[in-house]
């Protein structure tokens, strides 16, 4: 049996909502589960899937998440977990409550969900609205399926929404987080910030973390020192570095799996597999 204190999830954020569309950002079905595919036989064990309307903007395309995720278990040989956002909706695209969570309701084969723990001024596109009604209704929804809510905090009064839910009986425990930093309206990036959060999460949850933009190697590399898991893609940085004369590096979600690969192993663990990454979690195995 392997040693699960070792390992890392890597997850793979392939496509986001608000970054602008282009770039070199999957956005249609046949792209994002090449990109899903690619960045598994890499070493992500996680894939976090949005969806794009024809204009290349966020939106919650239920039919797209069906194709997405039939697409990506189409590659037999891949075992990868497929996590589904609940909020990909953009200002071009809004959804109601109901489109936010219905291919969680309705698609076979989705393992992890992202659950918002709370409403923030998102600086400045808007509010990002996860009211109380929605929070409870969506962690019940994954309780029914069977689906792994994956925790998103981008701020500390969030751990106290995601406590509340707990002790309510509508979110199972132990909790899987996912610390979002750098984003305007949110904590900001920092390890200071880190280091917070992960000391007020109750003991036995996992957890995760990534920094927006520029911010994305610090926190990778403070999640990896603290023990945590970690996350990277275009959803959350477009750019990879900078080349002898300054010029930006355009990245690749499969260019960030590749360097976060390299980084875990620098601190001496390795990359979960998606068996190991489903054990960490308490996530069923995958059944074929």
């Amino acid at each position: 049996m392997s040693n699960l204190k070792n390992k890392t999830i890597i997850t793979a954020a392939l496509t986001g909502a608000m970054t602008p569309p282009g770039y070199n950002i999957p956005e249609t079905p046949e792209q994002i589960v090449q990109a899903a595919y690619e960045c598994w036989k890499l070493g992500a064990a996680v894939v976090h899937i949005h969806t794009r309307a024809e204009d290349g903007l966020g939106a919650m395309n239920t039919a797209a998440f069906k194709e997405i995720v039939e697409g990506i278990r189409a590659h037999r040989d891949c075992d990868v977990i497929i996590n589904c956002t609940s909020s990909g909706a953009s200002p071009a695209h809004p959804a109601t409550d109901e489109e936010r969570w219905l291919h969680h309701k309705t698609v076979p084969g989705i393992e992890m969900g992202s659950y918002d723990a709370g409403s923030f001024n998102w600086m400045p596109g808007g509010v990002f609205l996860n009211t109380p009604q929605f929070l409870e209704q969506l962690g019940d929804l994954y309780m029914e399926k069977g689906i792994k809510p994956e925790i998103e905090i981008f701020d500390a009064g969030m751990l106290g929404i995601t406590d509340y839910f707990v002790k309510k009986g509508h979110l199972p425990a132990p909790c899987h987080y996912q610390f979002c930093l750098g984003v305007l309206g949110g904590m900001p990036a920092t390890v200071e910030n880190l280091l917070y959060l992960k000391s007020k999460i109750p003991e036995g949850s996992t957890w995760s973390a990534f920094g927006v933009g520029a911010s994305h190697l610090p926190i990778m590399y403070a999640a990896l020192a603290l023990g945590g898991h970690i996350r990277v893609g275009l959803e959350d940085n477009v750019v990879y570095g900078f080349d002898a004369d300054g010029r930006k590096i355009m990245a690749t979600n499969q260019m960030l799996v590749e360097r976060a690969v390299q980084a875990v192993k620098v601190f001496g663990r390795e990359p979960a597999t998606p068996a190991e990454a489903r054990e960490i979690l308490g996530i069923k195995p995958l059944a074929r």
